[in-house]
């Protein structure tokens, strides 16, 4: 539980990236062309000019067909070089500066582990900036894709796509569909059959909700979550406390004054 109160304290430092309208601008400005360009073209940029289908794979609860109407197309408008430049410069204007919790967040990345986990490794190469917000942000979206790409590992370890991945989060009530299917991509076809094959199984009852096997497998993909996200809080010890004491105002501050919303698609909370 100590990874997951690692992540509430830190999540919404990292999402200011999604909501802020300086990211928007930062990613018109680099030449990209609407909201989901951005979006993919900016999460995954330090992996370079990647395509739909490794794209889609990497990140997992999206339907392809969305991110293939984003990609390769924007590496035609923008470098991923030029695009992480302008990322960092954007969340440099958002996310408060504390030199304390840059520091110490970057000890907890030191600790990661990357195999198996290729988002958490690019945006792990991309140098530390200069500027004190920036580095914050980069060190909070380190620690954030390396839990990501743990999650994704753990659902598939139990026998989850993406979407059903999705569908056991809605079926534990911490988010709704109308939160999450536009912001995905899934038709309500594959919708539907996500979740029949979830009923099928005996995941999900005839509501939707999780059953008590669904909750059962939640709670395994949770622990596992969170054991696979384990190294970067064992290595900072007792300083976790001093990382929660100075991550939880700013992140509620970064909620409270409405950049990012709560709810929001990715179930990110108010700490």
């Amino acid at each position: 539980m100590t990874a997951r109160r690692l992540w509430a304290a830190v999540e919404p430092l990292h999402a200011v990236v999604y909501f802020a309208p300086e990211t928007a601008a930062a990613a018109k400005a680099a030449g990209l062309r609407g909201y989901w360009m951005g979006y993919f073209a900016g999460r995954l940029a330090p992996l370079g000019p990647i395509g739909p289908e490794p794209a889609a794979a990497v990140l997992f609860g999206f339907a392809p067909a969305m991110v293939a109407r984003a990609l390769p197309d924007a590496w035609s408008f923008a470098s991923p070089a030029d695009v992480v430049e302008s990322r960092l410069e954007a969340v440099s204007a958002v996310v408060p500066a504390d030199p304390e919790l840059a520091a110490l967040l970057w000890c907890a990345v030191e600790a990661c582990e990357f195999g198996g986990r290729p988002l958490a490794a690019a945006w792990a190469a991309v140098p530390k900036p200069a500027d004190p917000a920036a580095a914050l942000w980069l060190a909070a979206t380190i620690l954030r894709e390396h839990r990501g790409d743990g999650h994704v590992l753990a659902a598939v370890h139990a026998g989850l796509s993406g979407l059903e991945t999705t569908l056991t989060h809605i079926g534990d009530g911490v988010i709704g569909r109308a939160d999450v299917q536009p912001h995905r991509g899934w038709s309500d076809e594959q919708w539907d059959a996500a979740v029949d094959r979830l009923r099928t199984r005996g995941v999900l009852d005839a509501a939707g909700r999780l059953t008590e096997a669904g909750r059962e497998l939640r709670r395994r993909v949770e622990a596992d979550t969170d054991r696979l996200a384990a190294a970067p809080v064992e290595a900072l010890g007792d300083d976790l406390a001093r990382v929660l004491e100075l991550a939880v105002p700013l992140s509620r501050a970064v909620i409270d004054s409405g950049v990012v919303p709560v709810p929001n698609p990715m179930g990110v909370p108010r700490p």
